[in-house]
């Protein structure tokens, strides 16, 4: 999954700015009265995060990863935030305003609302047992993902910031989960940007359900924290164009689509391509769990359907999921001629009137942009494409107006005329 907090600056946000003067050092704040560290800045943005070079005066008592109390070059109060000078994003705000802020008053909160809008306005627990239960940013805690897998709950860190407040986090999560059993994960790149390092956790498998079909994960180990709950209501919606069809599940992971289309969907044949020979294993495992006949197949996406291409195969229902393709300016041409060929190749081998699910992970890349993929892919393909539906993650992946890039999954639903 794409970092949901962490976008650099076109320049080097840690840079300093050239056109700004040394900020004058006054010393405390005088309005500051909480018991944490105080940073003073020396210039404010509309959004959530502020990079090293926005900072004036710092407090010497802050630490890396500390709760600080934050203020404007007119020492006016801003907001309280994670500090961490070792970062591109020094300053990950919590709130705005600073008031009589409690770190445990403010955790339990912003958890218990988390929670209840999973619980009592989506409803997610009659759907299933896993879930996206706090989405960074568009729940009000930056630089965090918890995922709910039944009682085994995965916390994922993008923040030193998050991961000193683990313990804090727990607490407020068992007062609506009482039987929690908790996982750490964090990127070995977030570990090195953000300066921490997680202790491996011991893997424990568990079993989820998911609208009836069920799922082995292991929270310690795989992509994300083991499973895909952003794709939850695109797996149910491939359902209806399954009955009958021939089906591909490419870059199928743990076979999320392929069970759907063979369990609910009733496909006449499920073929499902991962790379990964661990997925391959658990993908297996999911199939047997569910008494599906999944044909899986341990391969290269593009080698795979070049080759079906060769054995002129035909596909009713296809869907390509790969991982993230894009995932920075570095890699965008790249990946941008990888989306062409994965999108034209699957186009290749759909029959007429056949469906293409195809997806998009990488935050940094637009729906425009996407478009012009798969228009340029159909193109090559020589295939006439109808697009019929846009659609991303679920609700329980929420994202602010002032962090566009948490819109991150694209999933563009095509059909060859």
């Amino acid at each position: 999954m794409e970092d949901p907090s962490a976008k650099e600056e076109a320049s080097n946000p840690g840079a300093p700015d050239p056109g700004a003067s040394r900020p004058v050092l006054k010393g405390r704040p005088k309005t500051h009265a909480l018991p944490i560290p105080w940073v003073r800045l020396r210039s404010t943005a509309s959004g959530h995060q502020l990079y090293k070079r926005m900072l004036g005066e710092v407090d010497p008592k802050a630490r890396p990863g500390d709760i600080v109390a934050v203020y404007d070059r007119s020492d006016a109060p801003y907001g309280v935030a994670l500090y961490n000078p070792r970062s591109l994003i020094a300053l990950r705000l919590l709130t705005r305003g600073i008031g009589d802020f409690d770190p445990d008053s403010f955790f339990n909160a912003r958890i218990a609302t988390a929670v209840g809008f999973r619980r009592s306005i989506l409803d997610l627990d009659a759907r299933s047992d896993a879930y996206r239960l706090v989405h960074d940013n568009g729940d009000g805690l930056p630089g965090l993902v918890i995922d709910r897998y039944g009682d085994c709950i995965a916390l994922e860190f993008y923040s030193l910031g998050m991961f000193k407040q683990a313990a804090r986090i727990e607490r407020a999560v068992k007062q609506h989960y009482p039987k929690a059993r908790f996982f750490h994960r964090a990127s070995p790149h977030t570990q090195s940007m953000e300066g921490f390092q997680l202790e491996p956790n011991m893997g424990t498998g568990t079993r989820v359900k998911e609208n009836g079909v069920v799922f082995v994960v292991d929270p310690s180990t795989g992509y994300k924290t083991g499973f895909f709950t952003d794709q939850r209501d695109n797996r149910a919606a491939i359902v209806p164009f399954a009955k009958g069809k021939k089906v591909l599940d490419v870059c199928s992971y743990t076979g999320g689509f392929a069970l759907y289309a063979k369990k609910l969907g009733g496909a006449e044949e499920v073929t499902a391509v991962e790379l990964d020979p661990d997925a391959v294993s658990v993908l297996k495992m999911n199939a047997n769990a569910n008494q599906a006949r999944i044909d899986t197949v341990c391969a290269d996406a593009f080698p795979y359907l070049r080759q079906a291409g060769q054995n002129s195969r035909r596909y009713g229902l296809i869907v390509l999921d790969p991982y993230k393709l894009i995932a920075n300016e570095d890699s965008y041409k790249l990946g941008r001629q990888k989306y062409i060929d994965l999108n034209r190749l699957g186009l290749s081998l759909l029959e007429e009137g056949g469906i293409l699910v195809t997806c998009s992970c990488s935050g940094m890349l637009s729906w425009d942009e996407f478009l012009q993929f798969v228009r340029t892919a159909a193109g090559s393909a020589g295939r006439r494409v109808q697009i019929f539906r846009k659609s991303g993650a679920g609700a329980d992946h929420p994202f602010t107006a002032d962090h566009p890039e948490g819109e991150y999954l694209k999933v563009l639903w095509c059909r060859v005329l």
